[in-house]
């Protein structure tokens, strides 16, 4: 298992952090997302084998937010 760090813009709430915890956790190789509202950041667990971030990004936009 490894962690990814991402920064992630205009999130305000609790339902922002869930909005965006359950976009990141679709993902078939993420098995846990985990939102700081305070620090803007989020830390996703996956499997080893999956390499590409940008589609982690792609989630959270598509949930509404910027992921940077």
């Amino acid at each position: 298992m490894q962690e990814t760090k991402l920064t992630i813009k205009g999130m305000s709430c609790q339902h922002c952090k869930m909005t965006v915890e359950n976009a990141l956790e679709k993902h078939d190789l993420v098995s846990k997302a985990e939102v700081e509202l305070e620090s803007e950041t989020a830390t996703v667990k996956h499997e080893d084998r999956f390499k590409n971030v940008s589609e982690l990004k792609e989630l959270v936009e598509e949930a509404g937010y910027k992921a940077v």
